[in-house]
């Protein structure tokens, strides 16, 4: 897979591509992410994104011209293009598994105030990671960088990701490690007994107790 990003502060993402899971897989080569500095398609002489909307207001919006001319040269027939804005449909781990059998994705990050309207027609899909407002689209790009980049295959154990929380709409089930008895909390008998099949059973209950009380609303949804 190959993920292009488009920010106007590439230096963001330094730490993000250079550590953990995203560095090895990078290594490995089972995806090939570039972060693209929007400022260097801008044809005003001094490299200018953004400017005042019109009709008022506060603050800056970039502008379309750069954005169209940088999704115009990295754009091929296999690119899915993602805007970041909270404006998007909700972000799901569903979401995630489709992404994630994409070849090519174009992400745009937005700034400042927001993204000239005309820079929506670029985008195959508007995504939001949440009901909140942040200062730009590179935090929740590194989001979806990441949580697509740990389903694509070879990069961690098959397993590891199809027990995650939100998979069948539940919470990922407890886990303990060493020592057997911390501080009188003890681990759970079953987890200790070997049976397998009763791990199973006692994990599938723990699952789905787990999301009864803290997330019950994962239990009425059809997605």
């Amino acid at each position: 897979m190959k993920i292009d990003i488009l920010t106007i502060f590439p230096e963001m993402f330094d730490g993000f591509l250079n550590h953990s899971i995203i560095k090895r897989a990078i290594e490995k080569g089972k995806v090939t992410i570039n972060v693209h500095d929007i400022r260097k398609y801008s044809k005003d002489p001094h490299k200018r994104v953004d400017d005042y909307g019109y009709g008022g207001g506060r603050g800056m919006v970039l502008m379309p011209q750069p954005i169209f001319d940088a999704v115009d040269d990295l754009k091929d027939d296999d690119a899915k293009v993602l805007l970041m804005t909270p404006q998007g449909i909700p972000y799901k781990q569903k979401i995630a598994y489709d992404l994630s059998k994409e070849k090519h994705l174009i992400i745009i990050c937005g700034h400042y105030e927001g993204f000239d309207e005309r820079i929506r027609t670029l985008a195959d899909m508007e995504i939001s990671i949440g009901d909140y407002v942040l200062t730009g689209g590179e935090i929740p790009s590194m989001v979806i960088t990441d949580s697509i980049t740990r389903l694509l295959d070879g990069v961690i154990e098959k397993e590891s990701h199809l027990n995650d929380s939100f998979n069948n709409n539940l919470l990922d089930y407890p886990v303990y490690t060493k020592p057997v008895d911390f501080r009188g909390m003890k681990v759970p008998d079953v987890l200790l007994s070997g049976h397998h099949a009763n791990i199973k059973k006692y994990r599938e209950e723990e699952a789905l107790k787990k999301t009864k009380e803290r997330r019950p609303d994962l239990l009425e949804r059809d997605d």
